[in-house]
């Protein structure tokens, strides 16, 4: 009888410690699984050798909004949810597009960007539409959801895989694919890094996914998912989201996206 009651103890303790948020404020710090090569979600600023971007700003409003100082840890797309389950980091800044899939792995904040994954391809190979990806090598990032939907839009397309991004776009540059799979507003910023050589590649027009992009928190930390939403929610209603988006994505930026058609509101899809 004593054993039992020792055990129940023993459970009821455990689950009251289960609180991520506290340990946090504990440690005085939390710390982000970043990317830190998808511009301009994440990415290295060349002169000062930091990590910036429209991400690590919402993530920096975190910390604040918790009152610890902020922890960025690069990783690469398919290693995120292992990383984040595993206890390496606390929250995921990393262009983690919120699916069904997933729901299961993580749980997701406010969705704070929407897009679509699009296709870059080189002018001269004379594609101008999905249906003429099929048998052409198509390059992407391995693990994320861009390999995903270009496997089930044109299932005969040869898809190579990269580790980031920027090798993926550096293999479309050097010619060893036809076509390269990004979410669109990276691939914009992409094409915004071609300059005059921008004339050599095309996007095409056709979607071939929507993508609504969250943090993703470990599995039922009800507390941090709460101050996560609220300062998503903070930065909506004070329009410093809006500022956020004109500053990484906005008109004159590389992405130079005309106007935000999304508000940071929800957390279903």
């Amino acid at each position: 009888m004593l054993g039992a009651v020792a055990l129940s103890a023993n459970l009821a303790a455990g689950a009251a410690h289960a609180d991520q948020l506290a340990d946090i404020k504990k440690k005085g710090e939390i710390v982000f699984g970043v990317l830190g090569t998808d511009e301009p979600n994440s990415f290295i600023e060349p002169k000062t050798r930091q990590l910036v971007g429209y991400e690590i700003d919402l993530a920096t409003a975190v910390a604040r909004k918790i009152g610890v100082t902020p922890r960025f840890k690069q990783m690469s797309v398919s290693s995120r949810i292992p990383e984040l389950q595993q206890g390496h980091v606390d929250v995921l800044a990393a262009t983690l597009t919120h699916n069904k899939e997933r729901e299961s792995q993580v749980d997701f904040a406010l969705t704070h960007f929407v897009t679509g994954s699009k296709v870059m391809v080189r002018a001269n190979s004379g594609i101008g539409a999905l249906p003429q990806l099929a048998g052409k090598k198509v390059v992407t990032v391995r693990g994320g959801t861009q390999e995903t939907n270009i496997r089930k839009a044109v299932p005969s397309a040869e898809v190579v895989t990269f580790e980031n991004t920027q090798q993926a776009f550096q293999a479309l540059r050097q010619g060893k694919g036809v076509a390269y799979v990004n979410d669109e507003s990276s691939l914009l910023a992409d094409y915004g890094k071609l300059g005059a050589a921008a004339k050599g590649f095309t996007i095409l027009p056709t979607s071939i996914g929507t993508e609504s992009i969250a943090l993703g928190l470990r599995k039922g930390e009800k507390s941090l998912k709460a101050v996560v939403d609220a300062t998503l929610r903070e930065l909506e209603a004070s329009g410093a989201a809006e500022q956020l988006f004109n500053k990484w994505y906005g008109p004159g930026t590389r992405a130079n996206i005309a106007k935000r058609q999304f508000k940071i509101s929800t957390d279903k899809i």
